[in-house]
């Protein structure tokens, strides 16, 4: 009688393909997508280990410390188990010897560890009758999870009395914790509540910390997972703080032969307190391979994750140039080996073909061929203002009605009047022409869709006007006309697409203006001027066209 093959995945459809998200920052991971990173991970073994295939080694011990549906941990398993047959051709040994000495996981929640242990060992608990790992003596197994609590800081004392024993006693508000900086009113919660307190994240040493979960000192050689993206920071609305750059920075520390992680891409060139991890990243000659995709929606289908998302190979042994992946949603994919950083940048260029459009416009502007960066004279963000650009929140709201001595107000909402004498800010700009932008790009939900317009629709600003902090203000021009010809050049495709090339987010900040060179405002500007000008070839029109879409003024 002939057994069965071995399967955990042996269900149409497959469950994992279809279960449905906690919330946008700790999101399910696609059966389809943990095997795409996987063969990178063989791929990048293969390649250091003289094309051995590591799904035969019985020695090699692999680690999800955030894992939800438990699917990076069965597909390591399966690979395992077929590519371990020779050298342990009992099956049930082989399942035996791979749970239980090669695949280990650390649950985000409770509910997701027991979710990870029944697609992983068929059985919520390990050493249950069920399971299909036959050594475990504890139900988690190799899958740890324990309530782990906030380390609350900070915060002003305040004294009040106890409620039921009236004495004096100290509290704080406003606290955060030291290690995640969640907000103590958003997760100081009770017992039947999960913290989101992450254990990978809320020590001082990991490693120590890991040989506590796992009783022994611990060296994985393949760290690979999805871990939460943010938390809520308590600010306007809902606000919140990206966190997965301190997963990933516990897991270099962890100094896995290879690290594979799934991330949100604004780290790229933006992302609220990213600026240290950015530069470390992009320094990393050990990021050999970085697959972007500039639709989320298109690795995880729903989910509102604005920017795109990409996953990378971090190669602890092997530096050198990333192999850089760009899949765009129309299904192009773009492939070239470059250094992540390049010289005189601080921003990843994401788009393959944005490196040789960019640097044909360096070229034009400063007359050297391999300059990627514009001297500061030449950059158009030096007519962009900061925001506020005269001083009034989003949430001025100007008189309907005019009256002797006041200026024209462009606000959230239409157009009102306030009295010149009380601007004090950007005075000089008041009496000069302008265009105005909005700060916030058009919005397309939580997707990004191709071709798009990038930026909101700027209007000219005329003299005797100002406006609210909902518009940036780009000037000052000396006439209508000169101010008419730089809005012209904000409409062409061209510019809209090298400030893509520096937009991490809907925001379009002063910042993003980079890599825009100036004009001379003397004429109205159109794309076939630009391409012309800067000499781009039909390949990089048409891709340029695939991504950024016609804008009128009249929209």
């Amino acid at each position: 009688m002939t057994k069965a093959p071995f399967t955990l995945r042996g269900h149409n459809p497959d469950i994992l393909t279809s279960i449905a998200n906690l919330s946008n920052d700790e999101v399910f991971t696609p059966p389809d997508l943990a095997n795409a990173m996987l063969d990178l991970v063989a791929e990048r073994w293969a390649a250091a280990n003289n094309g051995a295939s590591i799904w035969a080694d019985p020695d090699v011990t692999f680690l999800d410390p955030f894992t939800k549906s438990g699917v990076f941990l069965r597909e390591i398993t399966r690979r395992l188990v077929a590519g371990l047959e020779p050298s342990i051709p009992d099956l049930n040994d082989r399942v035996d010897h791979i749970l239980t000495r090669q695949v280990y996981g650390i649950g985000i929640t409770r509910l997701t560890a027991l979710l990870a242990r029944r697609s992983l060992y068929c059985s919520k608990d390990a050493n249950g009758k069920h399971s299909i790992a036959k050594s475990f003596t504890t139900p988690a197994g190799n899958i740890w999870f324990e309530r782990t609590e906030h380390t609350w800081e900070g915060g002003p004392p305040e004294i009040q009395a106890h409620p039921t024993k009236g004495e004096d006693m100290t509290v704080y508000s406003g606290r955060r914790c030291r290690y995640c900086g969640a907000g103590e009113g958003d997760y100081g919660r009770g017992e039947d509540l999960e913290t989101h307190a992450y254990v990978f994240i809320h020590t001082d040493d990991i490693t120590a910390r890991i040989s506590e979960i796992m009783g022994e000192a611990m060296q994985f050689d393949v760290i690979i997972g999805n871990p939460p993206y943010q938390l809520s920071d308590g600010g306007f609305g809902t606000s919140a703080a990206p966190i997965y750059q301190k997963f990933v920075e516990q897991a270099k520390a962890l100094e896995p032969r290879l690290l594979s992680l799934v991330i949100p891409s604004r780290w790229f060139s933006g992302g609220k307190g990213l600026d240290d991890f950015r530069e470390e990243m992009l320094a990393d000659q050990r990021l050999r391979s970085l697959d972007d995709y500039l639709n989320a929606s298109d690795v995880f289908s729903g989910v509102g994750l604005k920017g795109g998302v990409c996953y990378f190979v971090w190669d602890r042994d092997h530096p050198g140039d990333c192999r850089v992946t760009t899949h765009a949603p129309n299904g192009d994919v773009s492939t070239a080996t470059r250094p992540l950083l390049e010289p005189g940048l601080e921003v990843f260029i994401r788009f393959n073909e944005g490196l040789s459009i960019l640097r044909k416009v360096v070229a034009v502007e400063t007359g050297q061929d391999q300059k990627l960066a514009l001297e500061a004279s030449q950059r158009f963000d030096g007519l962009v203002s900061s925001r506020k650009p005269f001083g009034l929140e989003t949430t001025f709201r100007a008189r309907s009605a005019k009256r002797a001595g006041d200026v024209k107000v462009y606000q959230n909402g239409g157009v009102g009047y306030t009295p010149r004498k009380d601007i004090t800010t950007g005075s000089d700009l008041i009496d000069a022409w302008k265009v105005y932008i909005g700060y916030a790009a058009p919005g397309t939900g939580n997707k990004d869709t191709y071709p798009h317009r990038i930026l909101p629709t700027p209007f000219l600003g005329e003299s005797g006007s100002i406006s609210s902090e909902t518009y940036l203000c780009i000037g000052p021009f000396e006439t209508k006309d000169e101010a008419e010809s730089a809005l012209s050049y904000l409409t062409c495709r061209l510019t809209r697409f090298l400030i893509l090339l520096h937009k991490p987010s809907q925001h379009v900040t002063k910042k993003v203006y980079t890599f825009v060179p100036k004009q001379q405002w003397t004429r109205q500007w159109t794309d076939a001027d630009l391409y012309a000008k800067y000499g781009l070839s039909t390949d990089e029109i048409a891709f340029i066209e695939s991504i950024v879409r016609p804008m009128e003024l009249s929209e």
